[in-house]
């Protein structure tokens, strides 16, 4: 086997001198089909100082590329669903919220296709299936059915998406998108309400290869919690203010999924003995790990997931190194068969000064502090609750994240801080936290639109 197909992040690198972006190869024969990933890592040096204590930064990439086929338009060919909505029909959501969680429901089913499988499930205090898994065939019956939805008394979360679970499951396929898409205005009151439980299950979910989206409708439901459970289930997470935007969202979502090309992304890292990981882009790796998985979120058509990691080496002689090895595996939509690709990261340690001290690249510094940039968020938000930092203040920092989101090209996240900021100096703080903690999930994810 060749030094760099080793999954041995020990052995010394005899390969051609790192620095230059690095395309990874799929595991295996070099004549397999072309996949729908595409992985580049740049180290943030070509070297760094040998014989003594060092850190540096390295920026994987992971690109879904936009490839249309010649003479196919573009958005004409996209992926099948296997989608289950879960709808929140509690008290709280008589009367106009709920007549727009219809329409959005609405909307969906006229957007899907026959070879798309829907299933939808209802909670309050008690759970229902609406509508068992099938494929969209006859639309009128399944809007029918929705239309008659009426509100009930508690919150009943837990149950709603182990019932989901159920459903999704039987349709499981490489080549179908499978999502599970939750719509609730508030506090789970019945049932599981434990917030540490309730995120676990999210992630078992995620485990189950079930990526699954929470939206949060109106003021009064737990941000942190829906946060929370969106990160340990690999999705989205959207705020929404008013419900005649919840068509919107619904639409938002299905055309991600629309063009899905890689699903349930993980990365096997394994550290060499002298490396420690200090940091990776929204992971808490416990100190002193060597060998880690990290769950990575589902990439669209045209989207790219920025992975920054910052590792500290003890003193290391000259030469050239493999620092750590990766393994990238994930579900290729296009193919419908799981996939993989070998990622290693190397690293030059020299004597040369004006080598190990030369400035940073700049793109992997700019990935490096929108990934920070989640944190200063964060803290943001929880000084906004806590009282420790003053709406002025809260401002002053926002507009900083926003001129840096801007200068990345991150139109969405920036958005959603015009919208914080835009609250804030209304004086309505509760709407500006339930928008931050959006922004937060979405660049913890790392994923940046082309």
């Amino acid at each position: 086997m060749e030094p760099t197909q080793a999954f041995d992040p020990n052995r010394t690198m005899i390969a051609p001198p790192a620095g230059q972006p690095t395309m990874a190869m799929p595991a295996g024969s070099m004549a397999q089909p072309a996949q729908s990933l595409v992985a580049k890592l740049t180290p943030s040096r070509p070297a760094t100082m040998a014989n003594g204590p060092a850190r540096e930064q390295f920026l994987l990439e992971i690109t879904s590329p936009n490839n249309d086929l010649p003479g196919v338009a573009s958005g004409s060919v996209r992926t099948p669903l296997n989608l289950c909505l879960v709808v929140d029909r509690s008290g709280s959501m008589e009367g106009q919220p709920l007549e727009y969680a219809k329409q959005a429901c609405t909307y969906v089913v006229d957007m899907l296709s026959p070879n798309d499988i829907l299933s939808i499930v209802t909670f309050e205090q008690f759970v229902e299936l609406l509508m068992p898994p099938q494929r969209v065939t006859s639309k009128d019956p399944i809007k029918q059915g929705i239309s008659r939805l009426t509100p009930g008394n508690t919150t009943n979360l837990y149950d709603a998406l182990n019932m989901a679970m159920q459903q999704v499951i039987s349709f499981q396929e490489g080549k179908r998108a499978t999502r599970v898409i939750v719509l609730t205005d508030g506090d789970p009151t019945e049932g599981i309400k434990d917030f540490a439980t309730l995120v676990a299950f999210a992630g078992e979910l995620k485990a189950k290869g079930i990526t699954t989206t929470f939206l949060g409708f109106g003021g009064d439901y737990n941000e942190e919690l829906l946060a929370g459970m969106a990160k340990r289930a690999g999705g989205n997470h959207y705020f929404i203010p008013r419900p005649e935007l919840l068509p919107e969202i619904f639409r938002t979502e299905l055309e991600k999924l629309f063009t899905l090309t890689g699903q349930n992304l993980r990365l096997q890292m394994k550290l060499a003995r002298w490396v420690k990981l200090r940091a990776a882009t929204g992971h808490n790796v416990p100190p002193g790990d060597r060998e880690f998985e990290l769950t990575l979120t589902d990439l669209e058509r045209g989207a790219t997931l920025q992975q920054v990691f910052d590792f500290e080496f003890a003193n290391h002689p000259l030469g050239h190194y493999r620092v750590a090895t990766g393994r990238l595996l994930f579900d290729d939509s296009t193919t419908g068969q799981p996939s993989s690709m070998e990622i290693d990261f190397e690293m030059e340690f020299t004597a040369d000064a004006a080598r190990y001290s030369a400035p940073a690249n700049p793109v992997v510094t700019q990935a490096s502090d929108v990934a920070a940039a989640s944190r200063a968020v964060e803290r943001t938000i929880m000084g906004l609750k806590t009282g420790q930092i003053t709406s002025m203040g809260a401002v002053a920092e926002l507009q900083k994240t926003q001129a840096l989101l801007l200068q990345d090209g991150r139109i969405s996240e920036a958005q959603e801080v015009t919208m914080a900021l835009r609250a804030l100096q209304s004086g309505d703080h509760g709407t500006a936290e339930k928008t931050l903690m959006g922004t937060v999930v979405q660049l913890d994810q790392g994923k940046k639109q082309s």
